[in-house]
């Protein structure tokens, strides 16, 4: 698949089947995670992979998922994500442009996973103490996000609006994902003279 064709086709997944994703290709998603554009290159982030039965059923409780479709955008026992991979910021490293890092790499990530018939959902609300206590994580890091990782078992569909930002599910339980139309977001050589705008 071209890289364009997995951008426009990648939407978020949050129910998966329940098959296992090769360590391999796990570490193999950290190492395009690393790859990303660094503000001045100072590199901060650090990755924990998640894959063992019982962590990831502690990790999972962490977790909030969809708002927008509560309660039925968390996946149920049997959809749950069979990996996750921990976004952190190790704060000894980073500068002030760190976030834009992240946004890079779990970019990266969702790309690469995709490509590989894999679903993800980059989430942020995640309960950081829980987190940090389940994990061990050291208080120099910051837990950024959380991506769940799984075989897509869902279908998640984009269509072009700009009435609204809240996405939902049909009779059919596909996810409609609103996005702002192309020509309602891109201004050439400046914004035109128009006096709504004023």
């Amino acid at each position: 698949m071209s890289i364009d064709k997995t951008i426009k086709a990648r939407r978020t997944i949050r129910k998966y089947k329940q098959e296992r994703i090769d360590m391999k290709f796990l570490k193999d998603l950290v190492d395009v995670a690393r790859l990303a554009p660094s503000a001045a290159n100072r590199q901060p982030l650090e990755y924990i992979i998640v894959n063992k039965t019982d962590m990831l059923s502690k990790v999972f409780d962490t977790l909030k998922w969809a708002g927008y479709i509560k309660p039925f955008g968390t996946p149920e026992e049997g959809e749950r994500p069979v990996a996750y991979i921990v976004v952190l910021i190790n704060k000894d490293r980073a500068g002030s442009m760190a976030e834009h890092d992240v946004g890079a790499s779990v970019q990266n990530i969702l790309l690469s996973a995709w490509e590989k018939g894999i679903g993800s959902c980059w989430i942020g609300s995640v309960d950081r103490r829980a987190l940090r206590e389940i994990l061990n994580i050291p208080d120099r890091y910051e837990i950024d996000c959380v991506i769940a990782l799984g075989y897509a078992a869902q279908e998640a569909i984009e269509e072009d609006r700009d009435d609204t930002i809240r996405y939902y599910l049909d009779d059919q339980g596909v996810l409609h994902v609103p996005k702002r139309p192309l020509d309602n977001i891109l201004h050439i050589d400046g914004f035109e003279d128009d006096k709504n705008d004023k």
